[in-house]
């Protein structure tokens, strides 16, 4: 969870987990040695490291994100000292100082003032290249990433077989409980307990949990006013103020958040379904891919807790069968209600299974959700206001009525492609501006009669609407269609020559815009 201390755009810890010193160490290949600044608490043991970084300055400060092992000769070494300190303030994990060519052995000094700074330095033999070690380092990071795929995978299937058994609720709480090695309760909205799974913690710990969920499923009263002087309750994702609220008025609850208390991690997660239902975790340790997991768990017991269909939802169920049997989509349109509809498409890095793609419809505010494995389509009722989601790129529609759609998801796949070539996390749906002054009719017969001549060839049109959208971008219409950017140049070089235009001409490129639009 990022902690609100944090401020914006501090550099963040590596999506892989980070390495042990001690396993380093355990390397007989690489012959390091601890000579210094072995911390009291935890020891070797509880150093990691999240990356490796060789450097010859002086001052290596302004080059550290926080976490590295530091490879260094000591060409520059002027201060041991000031360098020692230096790394500390960086936040850096440790340093392995080489023994040659400059040195035949660790400065005194340099292993003095890593020595009262807890600093651990490592002697580096002459016979290990600082490439050795960051390749060894991105060996075991990646070894750890593996075990924690793995770890994630069994945990997913173990929750889904729990939420499958014929009382679901209190197997997945069970099942989570054993995978995190900790206790999960889950909290009703007046803070009692409705199930609870696993050893208890100290009732310090199950008191703060108490006050964590009051954090993300405050009750009416509980909320604080919106005052930049008060102290946040605890490390809660979102714990701010609205951006132009007024003095005085609430902050928006965040989904989760964390504390600690002791050595017991603690957080807490609202349940989706609007019942004010909160998972709450307190587990000794930290493993790789827990949040991940208690991820996991929350989609199911939010899909588990929420209270059965309505009117509204059995409507669509019933629309749903009758296109199934056959009725016509037209006829079926009007059982889903009114509208206004959304369409929302989404990616992330890697294939999104069901899980994920429910987890994204739990957390937009919709069960309408369907994937082909690469890309999710949600489909939201009532004119809301999407908002990026983290791990996500999504397209959005502009709201539309259910006889509209199949425009809508247009729509929402033009955006999303938009936004994969721009590289950012939302992209909405262009209003139609300037087009709206122009009847359709006659937008349409334009369009045709401009773009005949690669009106057959959907790869060229969707090429040159693409293109024409990124302003003419090769690498960023190559990103959004797949494709290498030589055979984006050919298509347009192809559309150029088919249509008989100059397409460095602005005017020529507004009016195949406008064409495209209406295509």
């Amino acid at each position: 969870m990022p902690d609100p201390a944090v401020p914006q755009g501090a550099p963040s810890a590596p999506p892989t987990p980070p390495v042990p010193l001690t396993a380093l160490l355990a390397r007989e290949d690489l012959g390091l040695r601890l000579v210094a600044g072995v911390p009291e608490s935890g020891g070797a043991e509880g150093v990691r490291i999240q990356w490796v970084h060789t450097s010859e300055m002086a001052d290596p400060y302004p080059y550290l994100l926080g976490g590295e092992l530091l490879l260094t000769a000591g060409v520059l070494l002027k201060d041991p000292e000031m360098y020692a300190a230096r790394v500390v303030e960086a936040g850096g994990a440790a340093i392995g100082f080489g023994v040659a060519p400059v040195y035949d052995t660790v400065p005194d000094a340099l292993v003095a003032a890593c020595e009262r700074r807890g600093l651990p330095l490592l002697e580096v033999p002459p016979q290990t290249p600082f490439t050795a070690i960051a390749r060894a380092v991105w060996g075991l990071m990646a070894q750890a990433r593996l075990r924690e795929v793995r770890r994630v995978s069994e945990a997913q299937q173990g929750l889904a077989n729990a939420a499958a058994r014929p009382d679901p609720v209190p197997a997945v709480l069970q099942q989570l409980a054993s995978r995190l090695g900790g206790w999960a309760v889950l909290l009703a909205p007046d803070g009692s307990a409705l199930h609870v799974a696993g050893r208890a913690p100290s009732r310090d710990a199950r008191e703060a949990l108490g006050r964590l969920a009051r954090v993300v499923s405050p009750e009416p009263g509980d909320e604080e006013p919106a005052d930049d002087t008060a102290a946040p309750p605890s490390r809660a994702a979102g714990a701010q103020a609205e951006p132009g609220a007024p003095a005085g008025t609430a902050r928006r609850a965040p989904s989760s958040a964390t504390d600690t208390v002791g050595e017991t991690h603690l957080a807490a997660y609202a349940l989706g379904g609007g019942e004010g239902l909160v998972l709450g975790i307190a587990a000794e340790g930290r493993e790789p891919g827990g949040h991940t997991v208690a991820g996991v768990a929350v989609v199911l017991l939010s899909l588990l807790t929420a209270p059965h269909q309505g009117a509204d939802a059995s409507g669509r169920t019933a629309a749903l069968v009758r296109l199934l049997l056959g009725a016509p989509p037209g006829n079926v349109v009007r059982d889903l209600g009114p509208g206004p509809w959304t369409v929302v498409h989404g990616t992330r890095p890697g294939q999104p299974d069901r899980i994920a793609a429910s987890a994204l419809g739990a957390a937009l505010g919709s069960t309408l959700v369907d994937t082909d494995g690469e890309t999710v389509r949600i489909l939201l009722s009532g004119d809301r206001r999407i908002e990026p989601q983290p791990g996500w790129t999504l397209g959005v529609s502009a709201p539309a009525a259910a006889d509209g759609l199949d425009t809508a998801d247009t729509a929402a796949a033009r955006a999303l492609r938009r936004a994969e070539a721009t590289r950012v996390a939302l992209a909405r749906q262009r209003d139609a501006g300037l087009g709206e002054l122009v009847a359709p009719g006659e937008a349409a017969v334009h369009a045709r009669t401009l773009l005949a001549p690669v009106a057959d060839s959907p790869a060229l049109t969707e090429t040159l609407r693409v293109w024409l959208s990124l302003h003419g971008s090769w690498d960023r219409t190559a990103v959004a269609l797949g494709v290498h950017r030589n055979t984006v140049r050919q298509r347009i070089a192809r559309c150029a020559g088919l249509l008989g235009v100059d397409l460095d001409d602005a005017d020529v490129r507004m009016e195949l815009w406008f064409a495209l639009r209406y295509a």
